[in-house]
């Protein structure tokens, strides 16, 4: 079983997203989620429940957490949600550099490559750096709804849903559904 670990700030919106959005899509997949500076401990904030609930996803049971050198060292797959997050997880761990990725950076990489479902894209994806045009600065991050408003957490929330889709494509065996809807 593949494991996804998604980090973005305060492990209170965008990565929280991601991390319910990618487990309704992919249930075969082991996802968590994490935050550089996240109050350990805090449970899921009412606005990301309601979005959350908006694309048929869940959020009992979440409590908040510290991106940690041990999480990231157990990852199979590390997904920032902009590219400083990427590069603090490989801070910690520096040792998992091709397993961190933005979420729009292993969509854009692996959508090049057309790698074989699976683990394997992973890998592919590390291999594909480098070789690929590197986008204009920003372009694979997600920008920071924080305080920014309902709506734009929900328009935030469409992005990274559109991302985890592919992720979950990309990611799942052939055997192991993938929900669209």
């Amino acid at each position: 079983m593949v494991s996804v670990l998604f980090v973005c700030t305060g492990n209170v919106h965008r990565s929280v997203l991601a991390e319910r959005l990618l487990a309704r899509h992919a249930p075969g997949l082991r996802v968590s989620s994490a935050g550089t500076e996240a109050v350990r401990g805090a449970g899921m904030d009412a606005a990301t429940r309601s979005v959350l609930a908006r694309f048929g996803a869940t959020g009992p049971g979440f409590v908040s957490r510290q991106l940690t050198e041990e999480l990231v060292a157990g990852s199979d797959l590390v997904l920032g949600l902009a590219r400083e997050h990427r590069e603090a997880a490989v801070r910690l761990c520096p040792s998992a550099l091709r397993r961190c990725f933005t979420l729009r950076e292993f969509v854009r990489l692996t959508g090049a490559v057309q790698p074989e479902p699976g683990a394997g894209a992973v890998a592919a994806a590390a291999a594909a750096r480098g070789r690929l045009p590197v986008p204009a600065a920003g372009a694979d991050d997600i920008a920071d709804p924080w305080e920014q408003g309902y709506d734009v957490l929900r328009e935030c929330a469409e992005d990274i849903n559109a991302a985890v889709v592919e992720v979950a494509h990309r990611l799942s065996r052939p055997e192991l559904p993938v929900r669209t809807g």
